[in-house]
Formats: C-alpha cells, sequence, structure tokens
C-alpha cells in the first residue's frame, strides 16, 4: 500500500479518536462559594482565641465541586461600609492560609444592643464585620462578612452580641 492510501485509512481513525478525547474536557472552574460547618448564614467568632473555620469550594463546568479550601489564597479586611470602624487585620483577627478566622487582641465588639429597656431580652444590631473572600485560578469567590464578639459591648451590662 503506498503512503498516501495508508494516510487516508488511517486519517479517519485519528480524526475520531482526536474527537473522543476532546469530549468532557472543558471542565473549568466558574465559580468558588465560601462556607463554614459551624455558621449557618451568620458568620461570628466569639472570644479572645475564638475560631471559624472556612471551606471553598470550587463550583466547575461540569457540575462537579472540588474542596479548595487548602489551595486557595483568602483576603480579609474590616468592610468599610458598617457603623463602626474595626481594627485592621492582624489586629482583631487574623486570617490564616487555610481559611482559619481567629479573634485575637485588641478585642472586637462588632454588635450593640439597641433595646432600651433593660428588663426586655436584648435586640443586637451588627454594627461592623470583616469582609473574606477566596481566590483562585483568577476567580474570586462572594464575599463573607464575619462578625467578631471577642470585646465587651458598650451597654451597662458588658455583653457583645447574640
Amino acid at each position: 500500500m503506498n503512503t498516501r492510501k495508508k494516510l487516508i485509512a488511517v486519517l479517519p481513525i485519528a480524526l475520531a479518536l482526536l474527537g473522543l478525547l476532546g469530549c468532557g474536557t472543558s471542565n473549568h472552574l466558574q465559580t468558588i462559594t465560601l462556607s463554614s460547618a459551624s455558621s449557618t448564614g451568620q458568620f461570628e467568632v466569639k472570644g479572645i482565641g475564638g475560631t471559624l473555620q472556612l471551606k471553598a469550594t470550587g463550583n466547575y463546568s461540569s457540575t462537579q465541586t472540588h474542596d479548595l479550601t487548602n489551595v486557595a489564597t483568602y483576603s480579609i479586611a474590616a468592610d468599610p461600609y458598617t457603623g463602626s470602624p474595626l481594627p485592621t487585620p492582624p489586629q482583631g483577627v487574623t486570617l490564616n492560609a487555610t481559611g482559619l478566622v481567629t479573634a485575637v487582641d485588641p478585642g472586637v465588639c462588632a454588635f450593640v444592643n439597641v433595646q432600651s429597656d433593660p428588663a426586655a431580652p436584648p435586640a443586637w444590631v451588627l454594627t461592623g464585620a470583616y469582609k473574606v473572600t477566596a481566590t483562585y485560578q483568577g476567580i474570586t469567590s462572594q464575599p463573607v462578612y464575619v462578625a467578631v464578639a471577642s470585646a465587651a459591648g458598650p451597654g451597662p451590662t458588658g455583653a457583645c452580641g447574640p
């Protein structure tokens, strides 16, 4: 068989294999979701030394998810849009490379009791929070806002937060 006939015979097989290998390879990271096993909607750290472990989950185009907690890069900052200014990390809170938020000195009370009746139950309002995001492969997660209750509150009881 001459070279041309061999090429014509092999070409369709090679194209078919290439097509099969290409199927399903468009699995790329679309979003990252930050969550916490110990938190259901509100992210909070209580007491000096208190911690909150965040989990970064990668959501891929194939509908698969992967735990990115240990490979994502985290960012934390005092949220400038809240009522009370908070200390800039690493004061008040720290955030390590695996998404662990820890309350540190100086203590922070990011809540205020707006209940004026001392006999009534407290009515806590969040007045400050830390904004945390995770980034991996150029994709940044939705922000989560972490409240901190590691110092005495402003009221007569010194309580801080729910």
